[in-house]
């Protein structure tokens, strides 16, 4: 069975970890420095390298250094090389991904909201920009781009925004378009119609697919939802949900919340998804408010019509659990928080869970981390080819 390592970043510094499924342990082994804090990773199809992207922005910040860098993973051990030179991009990335050929570096940038391409050579550098059509529609807050199984479109998911004091709210959507070459075409504007206008009430995050039927399960970001699409094959989804689910144990609390990642187990049986409290006193703030949840929420997946039910919400014993993953075997889902409680009481950290045969998580351990000023901004777990 390969190997499986999982990474962690704390602001620019990437580490590896062992990763024992048996034992749900984690063994520190390595790091590398990217050339600013790291926003997202992706794995090309060969697991031969790692596709990250960085900024020196970050939530509620513009920044004015953002890259992509290349790396290569050794395939015994895990260990990453810095590939060739980084590529600047045009602003802060938030997410990106391969598509399913390995051919392109698909990067979500959040504000202005935009999308770039870029073709990946076949030693794995990353290669020349593929320019876009002017008239994409990209949205408001790109959150995250992903090929559709298929590879002949792609989604690009866009939040909208929160209302604000003297700003109205900013209507969220799923952008699907075409895919060619690495050219972008418009296809389509996924939102819910209803009489406060297409998109408001509407704030999704992250999507994922199941392995096997034709659903994606959208994370809604703003509302703390879980919405089901049945994939279309020509325009990548249905125009509306076939079934919407809270996300929450307690849906009426008035903590300011936000549902975080989406995935679906290998088996396609369950789908798990992360909320999140968040800063009592602004973006970057340190002090969380009370009452909310940061927790793993399990639901199971109807195989006859992809109706998804809440089984279980477990606390992820850490703050703004922003990025989890799932071993390729479905034993062991790991977790990461952010940051640590202003007060320090309650370390940032690492919490590995064992996945059990009913899909519901039980807690073995946490690591904690000590990030400093920085954040632990993005993990993941990976089987080396």
């Amino acid at each position: 069975m390969p190997k499986t390592v999982y990474y962690a970043s704390v602001g620019p510094t990437l580490s590896l970890y062992d990763l024992d499924a048996e034992a749900a342990a984690l063994t520190t082994r390595a790091a590398v420095a990217l050339p600013a804090n790291i926003q997202y990773a992706w794995p090309h199809p060969s697991r031969r390298s790692l596709y990250v992207v960085s900024s020196n922005g970050g939530p509620g910040i513009a920044g004015d250094k953002h890259f992509a860098s290349a790396l290569t993973i050794e395939p015994a051990t895990g260990n990453l090389r810095l590939h060739g030179e980084p590529a600047a991009l045009p602003s802060r990335p938030i997410h990106a991904s391969v598509d399913a050929s390995g051919a392109y570096l698909l990067t979500a940038h959040n504000n202005p909201s935009n999308v770039t391409v870029h073709r990946i050579n076949s030693d794995g550098a990353i290669g020349a920009p593929v320019a876009q059509p002017g008239n994409l529609d990209t949205g408001i807050y790109a959150h995250q781009i992903l090929a559709a199984p298929g590879n002949r479109t792609v989604m690009l998911v866009t939040r909208g925004n929160n209302a604000t004091p003297g700003k109205p709210e900013d209507p969220g959507a799923i952008k699907i378009f075409g895919f060619n070459n690495g050219m972008l075409s418009n296809l389509a504007s996924i939102a819910p119609k209803n009489e406060r206008g297409n998109g408001l009430g509407f704030g999704p995050r992250h999507l994922d697919f199941h392995p096997t039927k034709p659903w994606a399960f959208v994370s809604i970001e703003r509302q703390n939802k879980l919405y089901v699409y049945r994939l279309d094959a020509d325009t990548g989804v249905a125009s509306e949900p076939m079934f919407v689910k809270d996300t929450l144990s307690d849906p009426a609390s008035p903590a300011p919340q936000g549902a975080g990642p989406i995935h679906v187990h290998p088996n396609g049986r369950f789908v798990y998804v992360t909320n999140r409290t968040f800063p009592a006193s602004g973006l970057g703030a340190r002090e969380i408010a009370l009452g909310g949840e940061n927790s793993v929420a399990v639901f199971a997946i109807d195989q006859a019509t992809g109706e998804p039910n809440l089984v279980q919400n477990i606390d992820g014993r850490g703050l703004q659990l922003r990025t989890f993953g799932i071993d390729p075997t479905g034993r062991i889902l790991v977790v990461a928080s952010i940051m640590a409680s202003a007060d320090g009481k309650l370390p940032a950290g690492i919490t590995v869970m064992r996945i059990t045969a009913d899909g519901k998580l039980a807690f073995v351990r946490k690591y904690d981390v000590d990030v400093g000023t920085a954040q632990q901004f993005w993990s993941g777990i990976l089987a080396l080819g």
